[in-house]
């Protein structure tokens, strides 16, 4: 164990019982003999602050808690993060999990520490319906942290990658769960900041936990063929040394390194091969002092060794997104296999290796900016994120976007003027204009792609030059969704589609309202204050915008009045509430049935009498019934009260009935409802998602199309109560693409 203890001024000696890394080691020192150290009074006090708070606390190894942020300080220190990053790396659990709030960590560190710290701290103290919408939420507050300050994604990878180090002390099911997010999103995320050493460890980690037979047999595989391999290197490397150094290039190193087992495995998948069929497993890296040599290099390269046509790539010319640069080329090596070469400066192996890391680790002037402006260009990704997770209020579609955005590779076009605008793979015209600006795509007549017109699905290649011709009479149409890629052009379509019928969403959030509240006295109710402030809290200006956001779904029902209820709950006695507390219903709450009840037949009234629930307006718990003594010999029919089956039923053939309270038994009813959807390939799977997330059973599904049209699915499902049929609606109206939903019967003679 090492035990140090260090004479601070001013203050009795401090010993740590635990082991410390060298750097904090003489990091202590430094700070116990020169108080005037800025920076490193700053880390020192962040450990001692976190190292007093988690006293106590244990990791899920055994090992005390305050070993995890000395690592995670450790890693930021190692990509070259100042003080401040360093120190939010002690911190970064400490308002999670303990009582210290962000004010505590503001006024004892300063605003751009409680910034970094508020940024990656979770959710935790607060309630959600699901996990999904924590999820959600909490990647939300990250991303609009790092628009502020992007070293707050730094901090959290930092602190994801240790987690990842140790998750073998966790259940397997909590293995699975995190090594999954991990490899959807923060392996992207790593990727997408040219965070290559983050990027490759990750996956690596969260293969070994998700594949977990794979990873070992790849991890054997590699190391069996390693002596050979580096053997080859050797010569392939000293060849090209020789070389270099006949023309006057200053190598300053050549690397061969096997490539990362998970890349490995991923490239078997995708080619479809078996690991002896994947030549190229190891790439050779080529590190020179300037831009001109590195094409001097590959032009040597290409001279001993023959080139793999199509195989060569200029990122040099042409950088990544996340700023990398080099020069790719495949290569036939002496024994016939092929050998990927990479070409590179020693600052542009800097980025490769830090990402935006590097404009911090190796920067030649004091001071540098960290909010999304002052790299903007290169953050273009992030920007476009932010600017469309805000109005995507479904937490399942805002995680699957997050996922496609993340994951998908970038291409490079150009204006008619020569900018360059960097788009997702895949991309077509249509996701150009609206990337340009949101009218140039709604106003989008046509395109031109290198000087010919195109049709607007044309997949856009690096290079093309794109000419986006507008007319003031054109208008998105619901076609566009089937083909554009982008997350922010589908919701920018998705948008003028729901505006375009404003009035329609008017009326049907008002009918919403009105059926939840009752009429007494509801158009008062509408130009209330509390109203008012309902819709401000809602993010909606006016009381109008709130019932259009209610009538597509972007705010639910039980948002709405949940805010009435709470807003109502703090009025002054001396004003009376415009809506009594008793019409806003409260949370619901499931009662347990007594002993007596458990043998209860569900409906009261028809004791001892055959009945059977009617087919033509499928009546649930929680609903008014009546019933209805039938012709035939199938007893009483039980409707749903205003069951238009039922109007011009004599009076003679009504009786009262009523719903039994919830008899312990998990009895469900057929509900069939019709939902109108923009059209898209997989709405229809998204649907079916979010009803088997409820455990709704689906008993039949119909899709009927029309080009050019909104899509009609109808689908009959079991719902055990009202409850659940008004929440599960709710969820899926809150999905971008829903237009409406509705239920549905027939009708038919009793």
């Amino acid at each position: 164990m090492n035990v140090i203890t260090v004479a601070q001024p001013n203050s009795a000696d401090i010993s740590f019982d635990i082991p410390l890394p060298k750097w904090l080691s003489e990091c202590i020192i430094a700070h116990s003999t020169n108080e005037q150290a800025e920076e490193i009074g700053l880390i020192c006090r962040a450990f001692n602050f976190a190292y007093e708070l988690h006293k106590g606390q244990y990791r899920k190894s055994g090992e005390p808690y305050i070993a995890h942020p000395i690592a995670v300080a450790g890693l930021l220190r190692d990509l070259g993060g100042d003080s401040t990053m360093i120190a939010a790396g002690f911190l970064h659990d400490v308002v999670e999990d303990t009582e210290v709030t962000l004010e505590d960590i503001e006024q004892r560190f300063g605003d751009e520490v409680r910034q970094l710290v508020e940024g990656v701290t979770k959710l935790s103290k607060f309630n959600f319906s699901s996990k999904t919408e924590r999820q959600a939420e909490n990647f939300r507050r990250m991303f609009l942290a790092m628009a502020k300050d992007i070293r707050v994604i730094v901090v959290k990878l930092a602190d994801r990658l240790h987690n990842m180090r140790t998750l073998e002390h966790l259940a397997t099911e909590k293995q699975r769960s995190i090594a999954l997010e991990t490899r959807e999103i923060f392996a992207p995320l790593a990727n997408r900041l040219g965070i290559g050493r983050f990027k490759w460890e990750l996956e690596d980690l969260c293969f070994k936990y998700l594949e977990p037979e794979a990873y070992r047999e790849i991890q054997a595989l590699v190391a069996e063929k390693r002596i050979d391999r580096e053997t080859r290197i050797e010569q392939i490397t000293e060849t090209i040394r020789e070389g270099l150094h006949q023309i006057g290039v200053n190598v300053l190193e050549i690397q061969g390194r096997p490539k990362h087992l998970y890349g490995i495995y991923h490239k078997m998948q995708r080619q479809r091969k078996e690991f002896h069929e994947i030549y190229d497993i190891a790439a050779l890296r080529i590190i020179v002092e300037t831009k001109d040599e590195c094409y001097r290099a590959l032009a040597i390269v290409h001279d001993v060794f023959k080139p793999i046509p199509g195989r060569f790539k200029d990122y040099i010319g042409l950088p990544k997104s996340n700023r990398y640069q080099s020069l790719h080329t495949t290569v036939v090596g002496f024994t016939g296999r092929p050998l990927e070469v990479q070409i590179r400066t020693l600052e542009m192996h800097h980025i490769a290796e830090y990402g935006i890391a590097a404009h911090w680790k190796y920067k030649e002037s004091g001071g540098s900016n960290y909010n999304l402006t002052s790299e903007d260009e290169k953050f273009t990704w992030l920007r476009q994120l932010i600017e469309w997770q805000n109005d995507l209020k479904d937490a399942q579609e805002y995680i699957e976007n997050l996922k496609d955005n993340l994951f998908e590779d970038d291409v490079y076009v150009f204006t008619p003027q020569g900018d360059v605008i960097v788009l997702a793979r895949g991309a077509t015209p249509v996701d150009f204009a609206y990337r340009i600006h949101t009218e140039v795509g709604h106003h989008m007549k046509g395109a031109r792609i290198n000087g010919r017109w195109s049709v607007l699905d044309t997949p856009l290649h690096n290079g093309d030059i794109v000419e986006i011709i507008t007319s003031k009479n054109s208008h998105p149409s619901l076609d566009w969704l089937n083909f554009v890629v982008t997350p922010s052009a589908r919701h920018r379509i998705r948008q003028w589609f729901k505006r375009s019928r404003r009035e329609e969403n008017i009326i049907r959030g008002r009918d919403l309202l009105e059926k939840e509240l009752g009429k007494t006295g509801f158009d008062a109710l509408l130009k209330s204050e509390p109203m008012l402030k309902v819709a401000k809290i809602c993010n909606y200006q006016v009381v109008e915008d709130l019932l259009v956001g209610l009538g597509y779904g972007e705010v639910t029902l039980n948002q709405v009045v949940n805010r009435l209820r709470e807003i109502n709950k703090v009025q002054p006695e001396s004003t009376a509430p415009l809506t009594l507390q008793s019409e806003i219903p409260s949370q619901t709450v499931i009662r347990q049935p007594s002993p007596t009840e458990t043998n209860k037949s569900p409906i009261a009234g028809v004791e001892g009498l055959l009945y059977h629930i009617a087919g033509c307006c499928h009546p649930l718990p929680g609903e008014g019934i009546i019933g209805v003594v039938t012709r035939s010999a199938r007893g009483i029919s039980i409707h749903r009260q205003g069951c238009p089956n039922v109007e011009n039923v004599p009076g003679e053939r009504i009786i009262p009935v009523s719903w039994n309270p919830v008899n312990g038994r998990s009895q469900t009813y057929p509900v069939d409802i019709v939902i109108e959807t923009i059209d898209r390939v997989g709405v229809l799977r998204d649907i079916l998602s979010r009803l088997s997330d409820e455990n709704i059973n689906v008993r039949n599904a119909e899709v009927k199309t029309s080009m050019g049209k909104p899509a009609l699915i109808a689908l009959s499902i079991d719902i055990r109560d009202h409850d659940q049929l008004e929440y599960i609606t709710q969820k899926i109206k809150n999905m971008s693409d829903i237009l409406e939903i509705r239920r549905v019967g027939q009708v038919h003679e009793e």
